[in-house]
């Protein structure tokens, strides 16, 4: 079997003056349409001889990664990491992402369809921590075990399709999931105490993301969502740390910088596209937030690239 290719089911948006952002879709390969597909960073540079991997892309599915052996680099949304052995990297849709340097590194590389895990939850579980943490050296181990079990019931499923099982398959995600995760905590069962606020947080997110380029007050997905202001907040600090307003903010913030960085978008019109009145009310949020005008924080982008 082929496996999912990650030089010929993209899409380059080229932009003058900025580095083109390949936009990413999530395509099995043929025999394997289970939503989840099991690679190795190995199975990557063979299929990517012309490294399109170090190029910045932004998928539409999730990519998770354990470092099983070497050193290397990554980044995602501005943000550099280093790899090395136990480094876990987990790549939510839409974010920005470009392997910076995985030729002296190995371990299993998981691609994953939204929704595709048994509980909504766990795509939600450490949606504000980085995209880049270290296992402990006892976790690691039983995480490689936990990737191996995956791996083997996905090749079995391909090989064999009465084999197959989708929710086999999501289950085994499930547990690589809760086994990677930074912290030794799980989350609260459904029925539990809490598990009722990380609902309501999904429920959140998930309005955020449908709806962050127009609406701006929390109070507008409190209404459409049938909460108050504060069931909202109280949801969002259990699940994240930090209030609704917060993390709808950082939100806004996060994609006026993908379009500042990656496109040849004015501010005023990268202020139009997030839904702001006008430039100036855009930039006194974006100052607000970075402590730097637009401009200025295009500019320091500059040296690096």
């Amino acid at each position: 079997m082929k496996p999912f290719s990650l030089v010929k089911r993209d899409r380059p948006l080229v932009e003058n003056g900025h580095l083109a952002v390949r936009q990413l879709r999530y395509l099995p390969a043929v025999g394997a349409p289970y939503g989840v597909e099991v690679l190795s960073f190995a199975a990557l540079r063979e299929t990517d001889t012309e490294r399109r991997r170090t190029r910045l892309q932004r998928p539409d599915f999730h990519v998770l990664a354990l470092v099983t052996q070497g050193s290397g680099a990554h980044e995602a949304d501005f943000q550099p990491y280093e790899l090395h052995k136990g480094s876990v990297v987990w790549i939510r849709p839409g974010v920005v992402h470009r392997w910076s340097d995985v030729d002296g590194l190995d371990g299993p590389l998981i691609l994953f369809q939204p929704c595709f895990l048994p509980d909504p939850g766990l795509e939600t579980m450490e949606v504000t921590a980085p995209a880049c943490w270290r296992l402990p050296s006892q976790a690691l181990p039983l995480a490689v075990l936990a990737a191996e079990h995956l791996d083997r019931e996905h090749r079995a499923a391909v090989r064999s399709p009465h084999l197959a099982s989708s929710a086999l398959l999501s289950h085994l995600l499930a547990a690589l999931v809760l086994r990677v995760r930074p912290g030794t905590a799980t989350p609260p069962a459904r029925g539990a105490t809490g598990s009722g606020q990380l609902e309501i947080f999904h429920a959140y997110r998930t309005a955020v993301e449908e709806h962050f380029t127009h609406w701006h007050r929390v109070a507008d997905y409190a209404q459409a969502l049938g909460y108050d202001v504060r069931t909202l907040t109280r949801a969002t600090r259990t699940a994240t740390g930090t209030g609704a307003k917060a993390f709808l903010d950082q939100r806004i913030l996060l994609e006026a910088k993908r379009l500042l960085a990656h496109t040849d978008l004015p501010v005023g019109s990268c202020a139009h596209r997030l839904g702001f009145r006008d430039t100036g009310n855009f930039t006194t949020f974006f100052r607000r937030l970075t402590g730097l005008a637009p401009t200025s924080w295009t500019a320091t982008l500059r040296p690096g690239r």
